[in-house]
């Protein structure tokens, strides 16, 4: 045995026998933690920071237009089908399935409100730090819970790919396979004309020697790993989710544009067995500045929440129709919220102090909404949640204990850095 193997298999059982004990130590611990029957994940990305006063957590109405500018929700505010839980009015389709979703209105962080560090923040759970880069959930559900079909990936994003999305420590075997519009699907995996199966594996077959010569512990190898899952998926088994016009014309116009496309996209994946999906809303900006509510961004902003209502609402339905809304967790994400308050151009500046996540379906015990912020939404007031307490939420509905470690380098990481599920969607 050469020194690198040594030290390299002496790590990994120092690490092992630390979990171990770490277990037998606190027993009591992973038994308290909540454990869900969930089996997918679809994860909604509204970048640049949704207006929380504007969309799940509606206040007094104010007036951007007034001078000076007054403070407060900038819609009304509608009843929702949980009694005492409103909406803004932009979300009517959704106000109606309430009973199925619970906003939670006092997500917080302390990491400012630059977007990058928060996005990053809000896909791991942790601060960039050092040279060590945190999985993703999405690539942490992927390392613990796998695909759920043979012909599919356990991690699909529809939309850009970025480290914050990626699968960290855990390596290229976690991580996803990516497409930007649902016309095309991913690139790569159905072979060029003239490609045939036969020609495929012959390809295949002279490629085995080249991989087998890989060492496991070397970065060659986490590629290695990632091509063969590529070649695993290749062929049209896999692209066939990608024919949405296999749906009825009417189902599709249920679901609306481009992101409802994708959202219905996300419904396909789930049934073949795709784990954790994540579908950004980022295109099209149709407000002139997307979720990044500044200025003059928010004179259309009604468009983008009646846009995200659409898609929400129609998969929230279209789940429960096909009996899979029990099994699979709506998580709509943002980086920060907004304050109350206007800015001098009629927007909103960024706020991280307190703003909302959602989460639907997934067999969860939904309320409408949970936590309580103060007049305008700036401060929370009772019962705060931080984003590992919300990740956490996630991973116990899917059956994951998110008090389990990793192991990164022969140290021990918690899947969540102290986060604990939101109990009462539990009970």
């Amino acid at each position: 045995m050469n020194r690198r193997s040594f030290l390299s298999q002496t790590a990994a059982a120092s690490a092992a026998a630390v979990l171990a004990s770490r277990l037998r130590a606190d027993p009591a611990r992973a038994a308290a933690m909540p454990k869900g029957k969930a089996e997918h994940c679809i994860f909604i990305w509204l970048g640049g920071g949704m207006s929380q006063i504007d969309t799940f957590d509606p206040k007094v109405r104010g007036n951007p237009k007034s001078k000076p500018s007054a403070a407060g929700s900038d819609y009304a505010a509608i009843d929702t089908a949980v009694p005492g839980v409103r909406f803004t009015e932009h979300l009517a389709q959704s106000a109606r399935l309430a009973d199925r979703i619970t906003a939670v209105r006092t997500v917080n962080h302390r990491l400012g409100i630059e977007h990058a560090l928060a996005t990053n923040f809000v896909h791991t759970g942790r601060a960039v730090s050092g040279s060590t880069i945190y999985p993703s959930v999405g690539s942490v559900v992927a390392h613990e819970r796998g695909a759920a079909g043979d012909q599919v990936p356990a991690y699909l994003l529809i939309g850009y790919p970025s480290v914050s999305r990626g699968p960290g420590f855990l390596g290229a075997k976690h991580g996803y396979i990516y497409l930007v519009d649902t016309e095309s699907g991913p690139a790569g995996f159905t072979p060029p004309d003239g490609i045939d199966a036969a020609r495929v594996a012959e390809r295949r077959r002279l490629l085995a020697p080249l991989q087998g010569r890989v060492a496991p512990d070397s970065s060659a190898a986490d590629y290695e790993i990632a091509q063969r899952e590529a070649l695993r998926l290749a062929g049209p088994g896999f692209m066939r989710n990608f024919r949405l016009d296999e749906e009825p014309g009417s189902l599709r116009q249920r679901y609306g544009g481009e992101f409802g496309q994708r959202c219905l996209l996300s419904r396909r994946l789930v049934q073949a067995g795709v784990r954790f999906i994540e579908v950004s809303h980022n295109l099209n900006f149709i407000n002139g500045a997307g979720w990044d509510t500044h200025n003059a961004g928010q004179l259309q902003q009604h468009a983008l929440i009646r846009e995200l209502d659409t898609a929400l609402s129609a998969l929230i339905a279209d789940l429960e129709d096909k009996r899979l809304l029990d099994k699979t967790l709506i998580a709509i994400g943002t980086e920060f919220g907004r304050p109350g308050q206007f800015d001098s151009g009629g927007g909103r500046g960024h706020q991280s102090a307190a703003f909302s996540l959602v989460l639907a379906g997934g067999g969860l015990n939904h309320r409408g909404a949970y936590g309580v912020t103060d007049a305008f939404s700036n401060k929370v007031v009772e019962n705060p949640v931080s984003v590992p307490d919300f990740h956490a939420t996630i991973y116990a509905a899917l059956g994951i204990n998110p008090a389990k470690e990793l192991v990164n380098a022969s140290r021990p990481v918690p899947i969540t850095d102290g986060g604990k599920p939101i109990a009462a969607l539990f009970s």
